[in-house]
């Protein structure tokens, strides 16, 4: 079974673009009040540019009739175990099946404290997603693939080697001295050997990309291409099952 990737690296290009742009249009807008940096992060459309590439993604692997959910709004809400509920950003529901739920995430600047809680979020939606199933909460959905992107700033900042300290109990060696970059590596990487998430991708991308989409990538177990491969094959079965 052959699968379409969409010509995936020039849509992530232009993905990566419109992030950076979006950003900064979101800025000016607020240049005259008082949110400053804050103003890029709730403008909450800047990740907006990846939904085209999953969109191609599941269209041309034959979910031609499938339902894609990706406006804010209730229409991206699964049950929780742990909680009521939890709103995801992209949702692919064909037939009353759930064929897959993504979390589309970025971070610029501010990298101390909100690499952990980046981290407790993304640790607690799979894992009450997953109970969830368990649980029957979708009825009687086979597994879906369930992905997570990060899109991190480079720069010096997120590049340096950060110092943490463990006074009782030493850390992970792979954890000592390793800047935020290298731990949003890690994370992904976990993240996938444990099964939280069928697929976790992070690129890297300095604000010049506003020019180009210029982006890089950590490693191929990280990448864009390992991401695209895995949704597409996810969607090419469902679409198999469901002649």
């Amino acid at each position: 079974m052959s699968i379409d990737l969409s010509n995936y690296e020039e849509q992530t290009r232009q993905a990566v673009k419109y992030f950076w742009t979006m950003r900064e249009s979101s800025l000016s807008a607020s240049s005259g009040g008082t949110q400053g940096e804050r103003g890029g992060v709730v403008a909450g459309k800047n990740m907006d540019g990846f939904l085209d590439l999953i969109r191609n993604v599941v269209l041309g692997n034959g979910l031609t009739d499938a339902d894609l959910h990706v406006s804010k709004s209730l229409s991206l809400t699964l049950p929780g175990f742990f909680r009521p509920t939890k709103r995801w950003d992209v949702l692919i529901v064909h037939e009353g099946v759930l064929v897959a739920a993504i979390e589309l995430k970025s971070q610029v600047g501010s990298f101390g404290n909100n690499f952990n809680n980046r981290c407790e979020e993304v640790l607690g939606s799979s894992t009450d997603l997953w109970t969830a199933f368990r649980e029957g909460a979708f009825g009687q959905s086979p597994r879906p693939f369930v992905g997570y992107l990060m899109l991190l700033e480079d720069c010096e900042a997120s590049r340096s080697p950060v110092n943490d300290k463990s006074p009782r109990f030493p850390i992970f060696p792979e954890f000592e001295n390793a800047s935020y970059t290298k731990r949003y590596e890690i994370l992904c990487e976990k993240l996938v050997r444990e099964r939280l998430y069928d697929a976790a991708t992070l690129l890297i991308s300095p604000r010049a990309a506003i020019v180009d989409g210029v982006y890089k990538e950590m490693s191929q177990r990280t990448g864009m291409r390992q991401f695209i491969a895995a949704l597409a094959g996810h969607v090419a079965t469902a679409a198999a099952f469901a002649k």
